[in-house]
């Protein structure tokens, strides 16, 4: 139970829910137990009435009925007021929950996500949270009322009678007992259906992302078939699990039986004695039945409260994770707070600081900013390292000996060295898999080399903090990597407070504006997740739109035509050109002819540099780019195959 109450800690900014929660749970409980002593106050009272007459009897038994109507009113009111707060609380744990895992996500390394399933993550957000905030809100409309009876009808029985007492008192803890032995065997099922349930669905989101590779390849059958498979898993799983279940609830339910038929054996004999009056009786019986309904639905509550802690302990290892070593959401909190600008939802649910360590506190709580981030930041204001303003330092980016790998694997990257100097055009060239894409991706921070020295403009990337050193650079995926949003937000998206003349102006620049004007919609037009309803190459120029419009210092541009027909290259090669003058541009391309005309070429080999060079001293050294345009020239069927091991379509 220990994560249940570290997830209370976590989400502490709810403590005035839980306090009005706890007091009119006390209010219910209290009504709940003052109920029967009124009833069988109003029985001894009739009883008593029957056998002397009813003189004055009859005013006393409507100022009880009238009390049981006041206690029953609390009741409501307590019940109702209690309820309402409690779905708030959970609804707004949900949204706390929900929100600081998004933010963790959004802090963590590009490897967390290299190795997980999209489908797997959502599925953890759907599962894990929900299952701990439906525990909070049973726990808070009912559950917390019922424990707080369950306590004042042991003590009241024990006034009664001491055995009533010791056998209310034994059938908890030992009911309890086979009801955490069943809920234990039922988690182990339960697990593994989950497990089978995120494989399922982690593989639907796939599919559903990638739909039209599955039709192209006419995979459905076979999709179909693995997906069913994985559900039917589940049902097999169930079927033990359920039968496991109703076993060990069938001997539960007998030893409960057997020890309330005690109970009341005791009560009616006492009753018949005369050592409980008729009233007395009436208060035990109702007492008694207070009592059994939390051990009738102990069950469901262990069942729902390990779901809870299942869900809460899957939650805490996401947020255990160790960040990225600079993450730019924090950055980016941090400045909007600075600024006064922090928007409410963030403020309420997000938390300004977040992210929990071992016992529940937040670890960025007093979290150091990252190195270099002072100095950054005044260079900027004095007209340093910033879009308007660069270095005295000739190289723009430059990388001294750096390796890299991925997790714990080879190194992908051997002593990488070479410069960029401001203006520059420089191409990279190698195999496919030759480390020029994760080249890209480590100088955007995307990943930390194992060691050596990034810098832009003459100042290491992990000075940088990691929003401002992105602001930097402009990126063009050969995925465009657009939203479900209109074309005008996908354009924005870098620069949300751009104007639309600013969008239009990008987009007529990346040859995208004649096309966006013959849409439903013009810019307004909704595109579709990953916006499915344009075609790759409209998909590209809007991609470069976005990266025209971002107006960064440094372009890293990653296959950022292979989308596109020959006619739409040549367009958004025009719009290219004119964006990358006078900047410094980084290249992977897919055509020999996008490189010819620029300033230096870096040919890797086995993710170390071969050469360096203009591309005509290249062309005449016999190496990687020699070999290349010879194949070029060659234009036989096997000279074609060559060039697509590098990447090149010609």
């Amino acid at each position: 139970m220990s994560s249940l109450v570290r997830l209370l800690r976590f989400t502490k900014n709810l403590a005035p829910y839980y306090a009005i929660v706890g007091a009119s749970s006390v209010a219910v409980a209290l009504a709940g137990i003052a109920g029967p002593f009124v009833i069988g106050s109003a029985a001894d009272t009739i009883v008593h009435a029957v056998r002397s007459g009813w003189e004055g009897a009859a005013g006393k038994v409507v100022w009880l009925a009238a009390a049981f109507f006041a206690i029953d009113l609390l009741s409501t009111a307590a019940v109702s007021v209690g309820n309402y707060y409690g779905d708030v609380m959970s609804q707004k744990m949900r949204a706390t929950l929900s929100s600081r895992y998004f933010r963790k996500l959004l802090a963590l390394p590009q490897s967390y996500f290299d190795d997980e399933l999209t489908g797997t993550i959502t599925s953890r957000l759907n599962r894990s949270i929900a299952e701990a905030t439906n525990f909070a809100k049973m726990f808070s409309n009912s559950l917390f009322t019922v424990l707080l009876t369950t306590v004042a009808v042991l003590v009241i029985s024990a006034i009664y009678s001491p055995w009533l007492a010791v056998l209310l008192f034994l059938v908890f803890p030992v009911y309890l007992w086979l009801t955490m032995l069943t809920s234990k065997g039922w988690q182990v099922y339960e697990r593994q259906k989950n497990e089978k349930t995120d494989r399922a669905s982690g593989r639907f989101m796939e599919v559903i992302g990638q739909i039209k590779a599955v039709k192209s390849f006419v995979q459905e059958l076979r999709e179909l078939t693995s997906f069913a498979s994985l559900f039917g898993e589940t049902v097999t799983l169930t079927e033990r699990q359920s039968r496991y279940w109703h076993t060990m609830d069938f001997i539960r339910r007998s030893f409960m039986g057997l020890m309330f038929f005690a109970v009341y054996a005791i009560i009616f004999v006492n009753t018949a004695r005369g050592s409980f009056s008729v009233g007395d009786m009436v208060v035990l019986v109702q007492l008694v039945a207070m009592a059994r309904q939390p051990i009738a639905n102990l069950s469901w509550i262990v069942d729902t409260s390990q779901r809870a802690v299942a869900g809460s302990r899957d939650f805490f290892a996401v947020m255990e994770k160790m960040n990225d070593a600079r993450p730019a959401v924090e950055g980016e909190i941090a400045e909007a707070e600075k600024a006064g600008a922090l928007a409410k939802p963030v403020r309420e649910y997000a938390a300004v600081r977040p992210l929990t360590g071992g016992d529940g506190a937040d670890a960025t709580e007093n979290a150091e900013e990252p190195a270099g981030t002072d100095a950054c930041a005044a260079d900027a204001e004095a007209g340093g390292a910033g879009p308007a303003s660069k270095p005295a330092s000739k190289a723009a980016v430059s990388f001294e000996h750096v390796y890299f790998g991925y997790g714990d694997g080879d190194d992908v990257v051997r002593d990488v060295s070479f410069d960029v100097h401001v203006g520059e055009r420089l191409a990279f060239v190698g195999e496919s898999g030759g480390g020029k894409s994760t080249l890209a991706s480590l100088l955007l921070g995307l990943y930390e080399p194992r060691s050596g020295r990034i810098s832009v403009f003459g100042r290491p990337t992990s000075a940088f903090p990691v929003a401002q050193l992105r602001r930097k650079i402009g990126v063009v995926f050969q995925d465009a990597s657009l939203f479900s949003g209109t074309v005008e937000e996908n354009i924005a998206y870098g620069r949300s407070e751009a104007s639309r003349q600013d969008v239009v102006n990008a987009a007529e620049r990346a040859n995208a504006d004649s096309f966006i004007r013959r849409l439903p919609d013009g810019y307004q037009t909704v595109i579709g997740e990953r916006g499915l309803k344009l075609s790759g190459g409209q998909r590209q120029r809007i991609a470069v739109a976005r990266a025209i419009l971002k107006d960064a210092d440094i372009l890293v541009l990653d296959e950022a035509t292979s989308a596109l027909d020959t006619r739409s290259e040549r367009m958004v090669q025009a719009g290219l050109e004119s964006l990358m003058e006078g900047r410094t541009s980084i290249i992977i391309a897919h055509r020999l002819s996008t490189i010819a005309e620029v300033d230096t070429i870096v040919t890797l080999k086995d993710g170390k540099v071969d050469e360096i060079g203009a591309p005509r001293e290249l062309a005449r050294t016999g190496g990687i780019y020699a070999t290349l345009l010879a194949l070029q020239s060659e234009g036989t069927k096997s000279a074609r195959r060559r060039l697509r091991r590098y990447g090149f379509e010609r």
